[in-house]
């Protein structure tokens, strides 16, 4: 039962998240850390198993994965993961598409590690580059122009995305609206064509609608649902001295059964003894995928372009050389230097055949 005062059994730490004392701390939590917890204090690493079945982690590289917009500019996304909530795409494209593209089935977030150039969309031009959220409302249509290979992870949700609640900390923190960058409209005359090609993608899909006008042709608009980018740059990052705070700390945008979230520079933990990295966890009620955009932590390169994917009831987390290295070198390094972007869904996530294909072996 869920109460103010929490039992303590046998050998505990005083402080939560600190002063182990050799002891493996690992949380079985409800809830996505928001809902009952146990925290477990256990002799040996939970994520040192082999595994045998489907249900296990799988990682792969962004830079390994070949989506045909990689290659073919009538190409599209290569699908990684999907559930009844969402689905999780990467592109590469290098080339603009000679088409147009209105997702019908939800919203649309990207996140582009890599790259910039121009989305056309039915509100107006938006600019892209390194470290933007690009949000498309469902059905809107765009076209991608890129000025180079731009690798983006792109989520398709099916319920609406949303900024949260603002929550104890006010309205702007951590994300801030008026950082937003939101488009003027700039209808784009026709260019003597016989017919433009606006794709839907959908389930069942795609199907292909034809135009004898610029389908870009808006004029002016009004309202509160529109396209935007957001760099990872202007988020307000959540910190405290005294524990690291859980992944909901840093949440972005959410739908039903998915939540976005920033894990970005930040100073690290200074009280002595507190851990610095997240905790053995086992996603209880979430299935996460981790993008690493770059950086290091505490002297150890992030492998840009991994994408990690850990199923619920599986132990997962920062390795145990990494966690005695960020005990080891405590005093010689004050921030965490790392850019990772994660999406947790509540239903477990199905990786495809192209992911299963790529995946490091690591487990």
């Amino acid at each position: 039962m869920e109460s103010f005062i929490h039992l303590r059994k046998g050998k505990t730490p005083r402080r939560l998240h600190a002063d182990l004392d050799g002891l493996k701390d690992d949380e079985l939590g409800r809830g996505g850390f928001t809902g009952r917890t146990a925290n477990m204090y256990r002799r040996n690493d939970p994520t040192a198993f082999r595994s045998v079945g489907p249900l296990r982690p799988v990682d792969v590289l962004a830079g390994e994965l070949k989506p045909s917009d990689a290659t073919d500019a009538a190409g599209n996304p290569m699908l990684l993961f999907s559930n009844a909530d969402c689905q999780v795409l990467l592109s590469r494209r290098c080339q603009p598409m000679p088409f147009f593209v209105r997702y019908v089935d939800g919203d649309l977030l990207w996140f582009v590690h890599k790259g910039s150039g121009l989305i056309e969309t039915e509100f107006g031009p938006l600019r892209y580059r390194d470290g933007d959220w690009v949000y498309i409302p469902k059905a809107c249509t765009f076209r991608q122009v890129p000025d180079d290979e731009s690798t983006v992870l792109l989520v398709q949700t099916t319920d609406e995305l949303r900024v949260p609640p603002a929550g104890p900390l006010g309205r702007h923190f951590p994300f801030d609206p008026s950082q937003a960058v939101i488009p003027d409209p700039a209808p784009i005359d026709d260019d003597e064509r016989d017919e433009y090609e606006v794709r839907l993608i959908h389930d069942g899909g795609p199907t292909t609608l034809y135009y004898q006008h610029h389908p870009l042709d808006v004029e002016g608009w009004r309202g509160d649902n529109f396209a935007f980018t957001f760099n990872i740059a202007d988020y307000n990052v959540v910190t405290s001295d005294s524990v690291h705070l859980p992944a909901t700390a840093h949440l972005f945008m959410e739908a039903t059964g998915v939540c976005v979230m920033n894990f970005l520079p930040k100073p690290a933990e200074g009280v002595p003894g507190t851990e610095r990295t997240p905790w053995y966890h086992r996603n209880v009620d979430y299935d996460e995928i981790a993008f690493f955009h770059g950086g290091s932590l505490y002297g150890i390169p992030m492998p840009p372009g991994l994408i990690s994917h850990a199923p619920q009831g599986v132990h997962h987390g920062a390795p145990e050389k990494a966690r005695e290295r960020a005990r080891r070198k405590f005093d010689e390094y004050d921030r965490v230097d790392w850019s990772v972007i994660a999406v947790d869904t509540r239903r477990r996530l199905v990786p495809s055949a192209e992911v299963l294909a790529n995946d490091l072996g690591q487990h």
